[in-house]
């Protein structure tokens, strides 16, 4: 699968989401803020990181 840039505004790819996801149990879209920083900025991409939790868990 073709990484790709989830956050813009933090520069976070989608496998930094996915192993945070996967190594730390997160379950919400704050605790992948919260560890990858992603979707903390803007906020536009919280719904693309809900995508990936709902796939992984």
């Amino acid at each position: 699968m073709e990484d790709e840039i989830i956050c813009n505004c933090n520069e976070v790819y989608k496998s930094t989401i996915v192993n945070a996801i996967k190594e730390k149990g997160l379950k919400t879209v704050e605790e992948v803020g919260d560890e990858t920083e992603a979707g903390t900025v803007c906020g536009q991409c919280q719904e693309d990181i809900q995508d990936i939790l709902d796939e992984l868990n």
